[in-house]
């Protein structure tokens, strides 16, 4: 149950069908992690937060720089070369009282993985490098964790929901192989705008909403559905996929 409080403050998320106060309660009770608290990160953990997400795991290992703070909104100049995960946890705890946000200062390995997924009910890949992201696909096939993926260069966006939990969901792997060479471009060689960034993070912020509160179906096309945005003609593509079964992460094959 949720006390008179609570009631009154997610008064409008409550009040939707398909939330009501059995979803509120289920996003209360929730532990999601996000890998990565940068340009996607930032966002990402506020609109959790401010949802009402009853336990944040934040894992960044690097510092903030200068040339983060067009983007990474939580930081201000006085942040600067103190720890990522440290600061928004900090900043987090202190406006969303409700929510109980543990910094990880580090690099997410295997290690930390084997340790913090089977706790969780969800995970948010923020991250920014392709190895990452393969660690983080292959981690939550084997913890059958759900993964939201996000991702953004340029004017264009990516965003992508893997669930293992579904014996039809295509993962990560099945999308970008690693015995093929991966996309190689990120926001340090092409650049990044804020606002697309914050577009991505939202739509992983909503998908995140939804899984955590029941509304997750294959006819929501929130698996198996790679969605793109062209920042600059203000349009969306989503494409199909399919889980391959040669997959040596998800498929069966190793």
């Amino acid at each position: 149950m949720l006390t008179t409080q609570e009631q009154l403050k997610y008064s409008r998320q409550i009040m939707i069908k398909k939330i009501g106060e059995q979803g509120q309660v289920a996003l209360r009770n929730a532990k999601v992690l996000i890998v990565g608290v940068g340009g996607l990160g930032n966002p990402v953990s506020l609109y959790l937060a401010a949802a009402g997400v009853g336990t944040l795991y934040l894992a960044d290992g690097d510092t903030i720089e200068l040339s983060n703070l067009p983007r990474q909104i939580q930081f201000n100049e006085q942040d600067i070369n103190q720890n990522k995960a440290d600061i928004a946890a900090e900043k987090l705890n202190s406006q969303f009282p409700d929510s109980d946000i543990e910094a990880i200062d580090e690099m997410l390995d295997r290690e930390l993985c084997d340790y913090y997924l089977p706790q969780v009910d969800l995970v948010l890949d923020c991250s920014d490098n392709i190895q990452t992201r393969y660690l983080i696909n292959q981690a939550c096939v084997a913890h059958k964790v759900p993964l939201v993926i996000g991702a953004a260069t340029g004017f264009d966006g990516q965003q992508l929901v893997v669930d293992p939990r579904d014996e039809s969901s295509a993962c990560y792997h099945c999308l970008f192989p690693s015995s093929e060479k991966p996309p190689a471009n990120n926001c340090q060689t092409l650049g990044i705008l804020g606002p697309v960034l914050a577009i991505i993070a939202g739509m992983q912020a909503l998908q995140a909403i939804k899984l955590l509160t029941g509304n997750s179906t294959e006819h929501d096309a929130q698996i198996n559905q790679l969605n793109l945005y062209d920042g600059l003609s203000n349009q969306w593509q989503q494409f199909t996929m399919k889980k391959q079964q040669n997959c040596t992460v998800c498929g069966g094959k190793s």
